[in-house]
């Protein structure tokens, strides 16, 4: 949690009474607060401990509306913009009609070829506006085995999702193909992948696209096709710690090439980036609204300070404190990966409460679904003590007990992934993975808040690929 905390939110139904705090016997300890911009309604909202959130990337149940809120929609539908029957009929069967506001702003100036940074948020069509003026390129070129269409992104959940969208427009679509390379996975099994079914469109983690660039016989040549270059959450990239990464792939590939940056923030490391990426008179797409800022700048914000191994109790203790309290109390969790994910569900699952939605943080679904409601509730961030604030003095022993139980009867292969998935995620995480050894000493602090007596092993090829072979502290397997 330390430099990066996560945060849940828990909506609930507006009360008659003002929620108690720590003075008046709450299992909230005293915490700080940061009011949202205009408006005080606020719902009382529950804990998720940092580590117990990442949310994977899906897509909406509502075909209707392109995965989309409906809010986003403009007035504008596809059958009058200018792309081919082949995509109009896979955007039907998708069951897309109406462009989003993004998709309206950006669409008819990326289909004139033109190198576009976009500003906007998660959730609102921004993977619909860059594949399909990508694909209608694509098909007009020459068959051949070349990659023409490149997209990095900075999370294997949100590569699958853009795999999965760009599948949708290319149904009619039959000479083009598209494949997904990410870290986690065998890069053998990937080389016969894509030696028996070449694509044209690529999806993939920066890190692993240089595993390809340095390993797969022919696939410098085949890269050397790339017509149109993407990187989605632009900002995310560059914060997970991808820029040399980016760079490198930058170098590589043509410089005749459309390139297209989309990000929910453009802080000046992307404007840099898009510098170096794009031709000097790329158009700038702001479709952020003013007042309609990202969630977490109108939420009124908490955060409480504890020890790693009381995570896990603080967050039961709350929760079967308000689902006591209440009922119909709703509950959402985010966690930072998947796998951690996994481990929280098992976790309260084994202590009978079931929580209807456990998300890892990356997923762009659960993002802008909670969206509406969030803002109306409070958020509170579970931190670490490794950061410089008096920890909470946490003293239901009873509870702490029946959590440790509970956790010890979570399956120890889902703890050695949570620890792994863990270990991975914050060391992309440039403010803490500079200092290895506050890394590896954070890490075994988690791995002992799951009740694990010695660190898990961990491929020796994924800690090369980490950065992180011959670290004291960590076992390589």
């Amino acid at each position: 949690m330390s430099g990066n905390p996560g945060y849940a939110a828990v909506p609930k139904r507006q009360r008659r009474r003002r929620p108690r705090d720590a003075e008046d016997g709450s299992a909230f300890p005293r915490v700080v607060t940061s009011r949202p911009r205009g408006g005080d309604q606020v719902r009382e909202v529950a804990v998720v401990p940092a580590e117990a959130m990442d949310i994977d990337a899906g897509t909406s149940t509502n075909a209707a509306t392109g995965g989309v809120d409906g809010s986003y929609l403009s007035d504008t539908r596809f059958d009058q913009c200018a792309v081919s029957p082949l995509s109009l009929q896979g955007i039907k069967d998708a069951g897309y009609e109406r462009l989003t506001r993004v998709q309206e702003a950006t669409l008819p100036v990326i289909l004139e070829g033109k190198d576009v940074l976009a500003k906007a948020k998660t959730g609102t069509g921004k993977t619909v506006a860059f594949l399909l003026p990508a694909i209608e390129l694509l098909s007009t070129l020459p068959l051949s085995t070349s990659i023409n269409l490149l997209v990095m992104l900075p999370t294997r959940e949100l590569a699958y999702q853009v795999a999965v969208e760009a599948r949708k427009l290319l149904k009619y679509h039959s000479s083009l193909g598209v494949q997904v390379v990410i870290g986690g996975t065998k890069l053998s099994q990937e080389q016969r992948s894509m030696r028996s079914t070449p694509c044209q469109i690529l999806v993939a983690t920066p890190g692993r696209l240089i595993d390809h660039l340095e390993n797969t016989p022919g696939f410098s040549a085949r890269i050397k096709g790339v017509k149109v270059l993407v990187l989605d959450e632009a900002d995310r990239l560059l914060d997970m710690g991808f820029r040399r990464d980016i760079e490198k792939i930058i170098a590589f590939i043509p410089k005749e090439r459309q390139t297209l940056l989309f990000s929910a923030t453009v802080p000046a490391e992307v404007r840099e980036v898009s510098h170096l990426a794009m031709q000097k008179d790329y158009k700038f797409i702001n479709t952020v609204q003013e007042g309609d800022e990202e969630t977490h700048a109108q939420v009124n914000q908490m955060y409480m300070v504890a020890p790693l191994d009381l995570h896990f109790s603080i967050l039961y203790g709350v929760l079967k404190k308000h689902i006591a309290e209440d009922a119909e109390y709703k509950v959402i969790i985010f966690c930072t990966t998947a796998m951690v994910t996994k481990l929280v569900a098992e976790i309260l699952s084994q202590l009978k409460l079931n929580i209807r939605e456990i998300h890892s943080r990356k997923s762009q679904s659960a993002r802008t679904k909670v969206s509406d409601e969030f803002r109306k509730s409070k958020g509170l961030i579970l931190v670490s003590s490794d950061v410089s604030a008096r920890a909470v003095d946490y003293r239901d022993v009873s509870l702490v007990i029946q959590v440790k139980g509970a956790i010890r009867r979570v399956e120890i292969k889902t703890k050695e992934s949570a620890y792994q998935a863990w270990l991975g995620y914050y060391n992309s995480n440039k403010t803490i993975s500079r200092d290895k050894s506050r890394l590896v000493k954070l890490a075994e602090d988690f791995s002992q808040s799951m009740g694990l007596e010695i660190v898990p092993a961990i491929p020796e090829l994924i800690l090369r690929k980490m950065g992180l072979q011959n670290v004291p502290g960590l076992r390589s397997s």
